[in-house]
């Protein structure tokens, strides 16, 4: 039984045909029983030519049907001409004419605004022509008000019907349009709220890899070095390379339990995000890496929200990072941070060879520079400003401003 359903819905004129049919054979039926006039039908055709004209317009009516959901708009022009030419030849309506209904209701319910209002027209003037045209016999004034109004009601109802279904397709048709649009919406802001998810790891991937990779490296060659020579500084440097090691996996653990969602007890032990309380540890950590830094503070230190410690503490991280691997072996920094009002000034300075042009103007030629690209985004997502490039007098220099909008 679907299918049959569905397949008349595909086929829509096969259904309008079939009920043309139907209305050719009442009007056929019609004809054949009606002999001649009487008092409830006074103006029924009654010689074969009246008879034979009310078939062909029957006919007429029963096109106008079958076509009604293809051609609409020609199919009212065709009732109209059929309904003017029924007046001209003296052919009074029949059954046929409720294909008239039927096509006022249709082009109601299309998207044709003169069709509409042509078919309103229309519907308000064929029952008056009707009753102008076409005589009951009867001199009482209400009754002929009451056939008036029962002849006008039927067409501009079949108007009403259809231009609500009009409206009421168009509501459903905004809805749909308007939930797409919404769908689309969402899905573009699923694809930011990713990539800002993945530059966001990325970044914290970079720095926790690069920074505590670079002092193993650095240690573990120190201590193969000086391993023959003095065994107690090798020892320290291996101890070194242990606790960056625990240290590196610690943050690593932190970065996995933010991608494990929904499993909290995965992931192990999560340590917090670093901050300006950290630096001086930080510092430490590169000074036993065999790097000379200076520490400085300078105004009143205070609570500081979450995103701009771990965005000043990443950038001194990658400061001294790169200072490391490009500053060469005499290299020496300087790292100030200035509590202002409304502020935070991070500086980190050193005297070392610098860097490649192409690394902090580009940012990534050849796959590297990316921890300026990453300074560059914390930086951002706060609203402050970072200037990065060679000082000078030799060496390199990183100045980020960061505001303290959101400060407690």
């Amino acid at each position: 039984m679907q299918r049959v359903y569905d397949f008349l819905r595909r086929h829509p004129t096969l259904v309008d045909s079939f009920w043309a049919v139907c209305l050719v054979v009442m009007t056929a039926g019609w004809l054949i029983t009606v002999d001649a006039p009487s008092d409830n039908n006074p103006n029924a055709p009654e010689t074969d030519v009246e008879k034979t004209i009310a078939l062909a317009v029957g006919v007429g009516f029963a096109l106008v049907v079958a076509l009604r959901r293809r051609h609409p708009e020609r199919m009212l022009l065709v009732a109209g001409a059929l309904g003017l030419a029924q007046v001209v030849l003296d052919s009074a309506p029949g059954p046929a004419n409720f294909a008239m209904l039927v096509v006022i209701f249709t082009v109601a319910a299309g998207d044709v605004p003169w069709a509409s209002r042509l078919a309103l027209v229309g519907a308000a003037v064929a029952p008056a022509i009707n009753q102008v045209r076409w005589e009951s016999g009867s001199g009482s004034v209400p009754q002929q008000v009451v056939e008036f109004a029962f002849l006008t009601v039927p067409f501009l109802l079949a108007w009403v019907l259809g231009d609500s279904l009009r409206t009421r397709r168009a509501y459903y048709a905004q809805l749909e349009e308007r939930a797409a649009r919404l769908e689309r919406e969402r899905e573009t802001q699923s694809r930011i709220a990713v990539a800002a998810e993945r530059a966001r790891i990325a970044r914290e991937l970079h720095d926790v890899v690069a920074h505590n990779v670079s002092v193993m490296v650095v240690q573990a060659d120190g201590a193969a070095y000086v391993l023959d020579s003095a065994p107690q500084q090798a020892k320290e440097a291996l101890t070194t390379i242990s606790g960056t090691g625990r240290q590196a996996l610690a943050e690593m653990r932190r970065l996995l339990g933010v991608l494990r969602t929904g499993d909290p007890g995965a992931g192990g032990e999560y340590v917090p995000q670093p901050g300006v309380e950290q630096l001086a540890e930080l510092v430490e950590q590169v000074r036993g890496a065999g790097l000379t830094v200076a520490f400085e503070v300078a105004g009143s230190p205070r609570e500081l929200p979450s995103s701009i410690e771990l965005a000043a503490y990443r950038i001194v991280q990658e400061a001294l990072t790169n200072t490391r691997k490009h500053g060469g072996p005499e290299a020496g920094a300087t790292v100030r941070l200035t509590y202002a009002d409304g502020e935070l000034e991070v500086l980190v300075e050193d005297d070392g060879r610098g860097s490649l042009p192409e690394l902090y103007e580009e940012g990534g030629a050849d796959g590297q520079g990316h921890g300026l690209i990453g300074m560059r985004e914390r930086v951002g997502m706060t609203g402050g400003e970072l200037d990065a490039g060679p000082r000078p007098g030799g060496g390199f220099r990183v100045r980020a401003v960061l505001p303290l909008k959101t400060a407690a």
